[in-house]
């Protein structure tokens, strides 16, 4: 299979994403969330051009590319590591993992409403199943019903923030290297949430100063692979197979992250999160296509008799 290289460094991605999610999550408790944010995509930044630099492949964008650059600086960046931040300080990791598995239906959503894709039966299910899921998680996540947390309505903003960058990204990997697109996108990014940590956070880059050992290895653990590495290979897979295509492993994102959230950080998985989950993880196969590829690719090879 000629995407299986594709498959297989998307899954390690989704595997490395899981657990950043329970990393940030020790970071925010930590040190101030966009202080610490800023500076670990700045770092994130400053490998992705390192690795750039030794492949050949840094160049100055080119006129529309810039609109491209500054859209996805502001959504997969700013918007999306703000809310991210802001949100895991308010919420636990387990309920950001499970919302953020709602990315793969955002995306599809999105491809719907600006790339004008056909809405189906089948895809309109999936945009229901997935709402519901949210519904279910933000609710219940903290184990009783009705106790609604504002930091998974800002995990929600991020994530579907980070859905609309998808489409951006797309678009722009038509004329520049998704690596190199990366760079571009975390180096405007991060010194756009510098300064909005400088006004909100006053004390942020003081604070720095209490990091242990174990806190910086966490740190640079997130920045310079799950962010750095992580997000070069993900937009590279959006390259080559599509947005919604590669959307649709962000669901083992989901599924990490809940592992590593009771692994590490001792978080209660409540039947409501497997509830959210299988809801979810039901609106995407619906929504973003996959059933109807599926039940398409059987009649190919199996065609009904009679």
């Amino acid at each position: 299979m000629k995407d299986l290289k594709v498959i297989i460094t998307l899954v390690l991605v989704m595997f490395t994403w899981g657990i950043n999610v329970s990393a940030l999550k020790y970071l925010v408790t930590y040190f101030d969330p966009i202080t610490i944010t800023s500076l670990r995509i700045m770092v994130a930044a400053s490998s992705v051009f390192i690795i750039l630099f030794v492949l050949k492949k840094i160049r100055l964008p080119r006129n529309k590319e810039w609109l491209y650059i500054l859209g996805g600086a502001t959504t997969n960046v700013v918007l999306h590591h703000f809310f991210l931040a802001e949100g895991l300080s308010k919420t636990s990791a387990a309920n950001g993992g499970l919302i953020l598995g709602l990315g793969p239906l955002l995306t599809a959503t999105l491809s719907v409403l600006i790339l004008r894709e056909r809405v189906t039966f089948v895809r309109s299910l999936g945009f229901l199943f997935g709402g519901i899921g949210v519904g279910v998680i933000v609710l219940a996540g903290s184990g009783t019903i009705g106790k609604i947390s504002f930091g998974d309505i800002e995990i929600f903003l991020s994530i579907a923030s980070q859905a609309l960058s998808f489409i951006l990204i797309k678009k722009a990997s038509q004329t520049m290297d998704a690596k190199l697109l990366t760079g571009y996108m975390f180096l405007f990014g991060s010194m756009i949430l510098f300064i909005v940590s400088l006004v909100k956070e006053p004390g942020g880059l003081d604070r720095l100063n209490s990091g242990t050992p174990s806190i910086w290895a966490i740190f640079f653990f997130s920045a310079l692979l799950a962010t750095a590495v992580g997000h070069m290979m993900y937009n590279s897979a959006i390259e080559k197979i599509g947005a919604a295509r590669s959307s649709i492993f962000l669901n083992l994102n989901t599924f990490f992250s809940l592992i590593a959230a009771s692994l590490f950080l001792g978080e209660t998985i409540y039947l409501a999160h497997y509830i959210g989950l299988a809801l979810i993880v039901a609106g995407v196969l619906f929504g973003s296509g996959s059933l109807e590829a599926i039940i398409r690719n059987r009649n190919k090879h199996f065609p009904p008799v009679g």
